[in-house]
């Protein structure tokens, strides 16, 4: 398996319309692509990106072709409306807290 894991910052302002994004089309999307949801963090205190989530899938040539997909690039791009400072990396998981 790999990991997929991805930071960001809700931009000012957006908070409403991004929550309301994520909920009924990036999770949904992500998983219709074939990427398991395994964590989703908000940071309330402290630095460091205000978002984390994590998301499996069984191999690295099947993440690659997700995120070689339009269905892929499309989701991004909408996330891009409501978000800030995005970052992504791909990490074998652990089982434990990981950061990218």
């Amino acid at each position: 398996m790999v990991k997929l894991l991805m930071t960001w910052d809700i931009k000012p302002g957006s908070e409403s319309d991004y929550f309301e994004f994520i909920v009924r089309e990036f999770a949904p999307g992500i998983m219709k692509l074939g990427i398991q949801p395994t964590e989703s963090w908000y940071t309330v205190f402290g630095g460091g990106p205000q978002i984390l989530i994590g998301g499996v899938t069984e191999d690295l040539p099947t993440l690659k072709s997700i995120l070689g997909s339009t269905d892929w690039q499309h989701l991004q791009r909408k996330l891009f409306n409501y978000v800030a400072n995005f970052q992504s990396k791909v990490v074998r998981p652990t089982g434990r807290f990981q950061l990218p």
